[in-house]
């Protein structure tokens, strides 16, 4: 099974002895990119498929339904394993075992579910986090939910940045013990705290959004971090470029004068252009 082989591909990652960066992707386009590029797997983070499908900023609004066509329509396109941000599995435990089962489905090789508190509670302005106990019983339904064993779930906290290093290593330790295959933190602020958090825990980590000082890949290896995170500018790279060619557009430049065009070269091989001619020379008769 295509799907299985992606789910491997990233299991191997985690149980492999290096930390890895993954690519950001949230359309076709993106995955055939990150993946002729040579990137080990691709992260479709919550925040970039708001933007991609609603062009709405990371406040929950996007639905599963939405979430688990993308990540069908990239894993169609492509097959580079993707690593999903399932975000607080829409719902109660009940609606993560949905969650789960929609994006298996959809051809995720991992997802993540977190403990936040999504959507933000009425009049609080902060982050909060629902209770460790609430927050084990949805790592619970999510692999309970997993029909394909190599599908990988992790248990996603922001607890570092919210409430404290030691709540993180707590409710760390509870996903830890229901049986999720890693463990995804943000929030971690120091090396200080990602080696209590290391320590104190025996699972395959996942960090995102740290500072400079954990940038360095042998030591982020040497603290059991197999991937890192390095942010979603590939899609702000593009907004950019939309906006500059549509304001050069507007402003009468004209279309063979506009800058920062692809070759045709590259537009070609996203599109998989010779791959289409071949089949349509095969099976349409057409001339090559």
């Amino acid at each position: 099974m295509a799907f299985r082989s992606r789910r491997e591909k990233l299991r191997s990652i985690l149980s492999g002895s290096a930390c890895v960066h993954p690519g950001s992707v949230y359309d076709a386009i993106s995955i055939r990119i990150a993946e002729d590029l040579g990137f080990p797997l691709g992260m479709f983070g919550g925040s970039v498929a708001s933007l991609a499908v609603l062009g709405d900023p990371d406040v929950t609004l996007i639905t599963l339904t939405e979430l688990a066509e993308q990540m069908r329509r990239m894993s169609r396109a492509a097959s580079l394993p993707v690593l999903v941000d399932a975000d607080h599995g829409y719902g109660n435990a009940l609606n993560v075992r949905r969650t789960v089962e929609e994006l298996e489905t959809a051809g995720a090789a991992g997802l993540t579910i977190e403990d936040t508190l999504l959507p933000a509670a009425f009049g609080e302005a902060k982050a909060q986090l629902i209770s460790l106990e609430e927050g084990a019983g949805k790592m619970k339904a999510a692999l309970d939910a997993r029909g394909d064993s190599s599908l990988v779930i992790m248990g996603r906290t922001g607890a570092a940045s919210i409430t404290s290093i030691d709540d993180a290593i707590r409710r760390a330790r509870a996903y830890e013990a229901v049986g999720v295959d890693g463990l995804f933190f943000t929030g971690i602020k120091s090396r200080a705290e990602l080696e209590a958090v290391a320590a104190a825990t025996r699972l395959p980590i996942v960090l995102g959004g740290a500072p400079d000082e954990l940038s360095a890949i042998d030591y982020l290896t040497g603290q059991r971090v197999r991937i890192a995170l390095q942010g979603h500018a590939p899609i702000a790279a593009a907004t950019q470029a939309i906006y500059d060619v549509q304001k050069a557009l507007r402003e009468g430049t004209p279309p063979k004068a506009l800058k920062g065009l692809p070759p045709a070269e590259l537009s070609n091989r996203v599109m998989r252009e010779a791959e289409v001619k071949a089949r349509s020379a095969d099976l349409l008769g057409s001339k090559k």
